[in-house]
């Protein structure tokens, strides 16, 4: 790689990261959005919000990462236009195929990046985002306490609380123990208390309260006044087994999956989900290849350069909009399988033609004219 190669690939680089942290940010802000009510209701820390945050990230790294390489292109060739710097690299003899080699290189490493994420990170951080949440909801539920809200905390265990002042403090309370393996209900009343985790699992703790339990026998009721009175919450029952969806499972539990012979539909998911996993990486380099035709080709004047900025945002918003639809059609017809692989291979076809030396005869018919005198003018 000549200096000026490496000279474009640093710039490529850098615009690239800053793109795909903004866009990043720009996810996990979005999506944190969703656990936010599961962590404070469930009282759990700030690390299980960020964990459950983060584990959504790469499942949207084939959208973020052909994007960033795709504006970082534009933003890099648009700079070196502006600063007369592709014109100067032309007249040194350098073909629009040599200008785009460093974007290449660099959607090439993206892809097989992309691969790696949608063959196996991507499905395996799904499927534990998903186990996480599942066990966050049976691990937590119990601890549940919503004020003015009579709250199951387990079976025959009802919690009413008037305040809460803080993650673990509770005004006005009032507590219906019905539990199966009590010899009788019991209520209990307290003007405060607590939720505490311990060594054997969670506790409610109360004070200053009564205990009143009915005899249905006697038809008396006794009352018991205590200052400190202690609530066991039951065992959680065990989380039981998942089935995987088709897009949480990795490329081999994708291959090995039993799937049922009379459930065409399911089949049919899983088989589109496997195409899919090796086709969205090449948009990455389909998205570079097309913004580099775009940026690189014809006359290099500032004035155009908006042109094709805007060109090129245009072409991938409706290829990465087609691809969508493609998607979605596959689920019916095999003509939506065919159109993913068209608009998978399509872009890399065309963009790779473009800048190729095969077809500078088209492209000066293109911009130039027949005539080559059109051309010379074009360029001065």
């Amino acid at each position: 790689m000549k200096i000026f190669e490496r000279y474009i690939f640093k710039n490529l680089l850098i615009a690239a990261l800053f793109i795909t942290v903004v866009l990043s940010a720009v996810i996990v802000l979005t999506q944190s959005i969703k656990f936010l009510e599961l962590v404070i209701n469930s009282g759990a820390d700030s690390g299980v919000f960020w964990l459950l945050t983060l584990l959504t990230l790469p499942r949207f790294f084939e959208i973020i990462l052909p994007l960033s390489i795709m504006g970082a292109a534009l933003f890099t060739y648009n700079r070196l236009s502006a600063d007369s710097e592709l014109a100067a690299a032309r007249a040194s003899g350098f073909s629009p195929l040599k200008l785009a080699n460093p974007s290449i290189l660099l959607a090439l490493i993206i892809t097989v990046f992309l691969l790696g994420n949608t063959l196996w990170l991507a499905p395996k951080t799904l499927s534990e985002l998903q186990l996480k949440r599942q066990e966050i909801k049976a691990q937590f539920s119990n601890l549940i306490v919503r004020e003015g809200v009579f709250n199951q905390a387990g079976k025959g265990l009802t919690v009413y609380v008037h305040k809460r002042e803080n993650d673990s403090g509770l005004r006005g309370i009032i507590i219906y123990d019905g539990r199966p393996e009590n010899e009788r209900p019991s209520t209990i009343i307290a003007k405060r208390g607590a939720l505490s985790l311990t060594e054997k699992g969670f506790q409610i703790t109360v004070y200053d309260g009564t205990r009143q339990e009915f005899d249905p026998e006697k038809q008396t009721l006794s009352r018991l006044n205590f200052q400190r009175y202690t609530i066991d919450i039951p065992d959680n029952e065990p989380i039981p087994d998942r089935w995987l969806q088709p897009d949480e499972r990795t490329i081999g539990e994708l291959l090995s999956a039993e799937i049922p012979e009379n459930d065409p539909a399911l089949q049919r998911k899983f088989a589109i989900e496997l195409h899919k996993r090796f086709l969205s990486p090449l948009s990455a380099l389909g998205f570079t290849l097309v913004s580099c035709a775009i940026m690189l080709i014809g006359p290099s004047g500032r004035a155009g350069q908006s042109k094709k900025i805007f060109t090129a945002i245009i072409c991938i918003f409706l290829i990465q909009s087609l691809q969508i639809a493609a998607g979605n059609i596959a689920k019916q017809s095999d003509i939506g399988l065919w159109m993913m692989y068209a608009l998978a291979l399509f872009p890399i076809a065309i963009g790779s033609f473009f800048l190729s030396p095969a077809s500078e005869k088209l492209r000066h018919r293109l911009f130039y004219g027949p005539n080559e005198n059109n051309r010379i003018r074009a360029l001065t």
